[in-house]
């Protein structure tokens, strides 16, 4: 399949062109039956002799290119309809009858707040112009309005509400938020290219509109992405204000899959500047070794990472409600439990149990509550690296940590 995309170096440009890369080459494998071939990429700087030979040979066309941000309005219609009215006279010409994708706005609904929107209307009548395209030629066209969208690559203090604040937030810069309680509606950037992916496979989603509201129709006229997210910019800025926050301790907050929340960090840590891609940790250290915590979470404990000197023994120690799980990535190590207390059946300490752990064999041994434990360093040479995962981060108020050897020499038995 040759693919066509006009607007290839704007925002859903950049992000379609590089995932249809990623299939053609046989990076993205995901989707077994769908074959690319070429992808032409037409863009304001793409001389225009080439339109003509693109709109010979592809057999898809996803028309992104537009403008959104004139000088003038006229350049509204100009950009929006009259490049339109040339990529499907360049179509028919060579009696190509291929798909062709149209990228619209809600604004042509014109309603609403949208009602008088110049915009709007240059989109509108690109919107009448496929239609009569696809009725005159007897070719399918998929018409997307969409809603505001973000996502990486988008540019900043342009068209984009989430953009700007993105930039500004990561980069420390100042910002204005003229009503919190404003709501927009958000399409994430990969959510928006599945869906394209999705409508090259003739599986794309249809609706109809009712003023500004989408409804999922089968056989709608339009296209849509079914996935969207409704938020107010209050709880936009709010999120990002937390992520910097969550940043400096290096604590990752609770992202459920698909949630708004996962897709705006990912869309934030896209804005980083080079001084804030790298976080120095804190790391613990003493003649045994040391300990570095890693990575803090809201609710699933926090990731550290243990240095064991050779000869050197750690641990001895027990916890209530607290359990870890101990992976030794580097060296030669044994890790030692015991039940606390006596065992009223023998009337002696409960039995040790023992797990020799190697870099070159990884696994994950638990630390269970109530179980005294150690962590020994067998080699003479070598330092013991373990990754740690305790359920809970540590609070110094209440560590859940007590002392007590795993056996009375606190080595093999």
């Amino acid at each position: 399949m040759k693919i066509l995309v006009t607007g290839s170096k704007g925002f859903v440009g950049r992000n379609l062109v590089e995932n249809l890369k990623n299939i053609r080459d046989g990076k993205n494998r995901t989707r077994p039956d769908l074959t690319i071939t070429e992808i032409y990429e037409y863009d304001v700087d793409t001389e225009e002799v080439l339109l003509d030979q693109y709109c010979r040979d592809c057999d898809f066309v996803f028309h992104l290119a537009g403008v959104n941000r004139p000088k003038n309005i006229s350049e509204f219609m100009d950009g929006n309809y009259g490049f339109t009215s040339l990529l499907l006279d360049a179509l028919k010409r060579n009696q190509n009858t291929c798909p062709v994708m149209l990228s619209s706005s809600i604004q042509a609904s014109l309603s609403g707040r949208f009602a008088a929107s110049e915009y709007g209307k240059s989109k509108l009548a690109g919107e009448e112009l496929f239609f009569r395209y696809a009725e005159d030629m007897g070719v399918k066209v998929l018409i997307y309005r969409f809603p505001n969208l973000f996502g990486k690559w988008c540019r900043p203090n342009y068209n984009s509400a989430v953009a700007t604040f993105c930039s500004a937030v990561a980069n420390g810069k100042e910002y204005t938020v003229n009503d919190r309680s404003t709501e927009l509606e958000l399409v994430y950037i990969d959510d928006l290219v599945r869906e394209f992916l999705d409508a090259l496979e003739g599986l794309e989603h249809h609706c109809e509109y009712e003023g500004l509201k989408t409804v999922l129709a089968d056989n709608g006229r339009y296209c849509c992405v079914p996935v969207t997210h409704c938020v107010t910019l209050g709880e936009i800025v709010d999120l990002l204000q937390s992520f910097r926050e969550a940043s400096k301790t290096l604590t990752m907050l609770e992202m459920p899959p698909n949630s708004f929340a996962k897709k705006l960090y990912s869309t934030y840590l896209s804005y980083l500047p080079e001084s804030e891609i790298s976080c120095k940790l804190t790391s613990n250290q003493d003649e045994r070794g040391s300990f570095t915590e890693l990575i803090r979470t809201q609710n699933c404990g926090q990731v550290s990472v243990n240095i064991t000197k050779p000869g050197i023994t750690k641990g001895q120690h027990w916890h209530n409600s607290k359990w870890e799980i101990f992976i030794v990535v580097s060296g030669h190590g044994l890790i030692q439990e015991r039940r606390i207390g006596i065992n009223p059946e023998t009337g002696k300490e409960y039995p040790l149990v023992e797990f020799e752990v190697t870099g070159e064999e990884m696994r994950a041994v638990r630390m269970l509550p109530g179980y005294t434990h150690n962590l020994i360093n067998l080699s003479d040479s070598e330092n013991l690296v373990t990754v740690m995962w305790a359920n809970e981060r540590f609070d110094e108020k209440n560590p859940d940590t007590f002392f007590e050897q795993v056996t009375e020499t606190g080595g093999i038995q």
